[in-house]
């Protein structure tokens, strides 16, 4: 298990309970060190500072008892944004139909980095629509993936933000 995986299992139940879903936990630095915690709203409303002055106060209290991180580090709680991190498997199927950029570990057919319309899943794999085709790229190989700022996910976004406000 690695330290930002450990760090998740330990803060993920809290921030459920404050009503919000655990987007992703990442640690940067090496001299000045960086917790970045996203979440959004379970109920999908927007996010606002409120919400992450909420997550910051259970999250530090939580890891000032358990310790995870040797070294002094910064908080910072954020939302995911519009051009969004792709970090689980669903979310590839949650937004089908949008442009992504994914950057692979290894190589598929020498290539690492595919940018193209999500066609969704199939079994453990991310579907693509590339400039070459369809590519089924393993879910388990991909190094980062987030989507790509377009008019249409903007529109969507807008509407999703009107609806969930009422």
């Amino acid at each position: 298990m690695t330290l930002e995986q450990r760090i998740a299992e330990i803060i993920g139940p809290a921030i459920e309970d404050l009503g919000f879903e655990l987007v992703r936990v990442l640690l940067s630095g090496q001299r000045r060190k960086k917790l970045q915690i996203m979440a959004e709203p379970l109920d999908g409303s927007a996010m606002n500072v409120d919400h992450c002055a909420d997550i910051s106060r259970a999250v530090s209290a939580l890891l000032d008892v358990e310790d995870p991180i040797d070294d002094a580090y910064v908080l910072e709680v954020s939302s995911p944004g519009i051009d969004r991190p792709l970090v689980k498997l669903v979310d590839f199927d949650r937004f089908k139909g949008f442009d992504a950029r994914v950057e692979m570990h290894t190589g598929i057919d020498g290539r690492r980095r595919f940018s193209g319309r999500l066609l969704g899943i199939a079994d453990d794999h991310v579907l693509m629509d590339v400039e070459e085709g369809e590519v089924r790229l393993p879910y388990a190989d991909i190094q980062k993936s987030k989507l790509l700022m377009t008019d249409e996910l903007i529109q969507a976004h807008m509407k999703a933000e009107a609806e969930a406000e009422g």
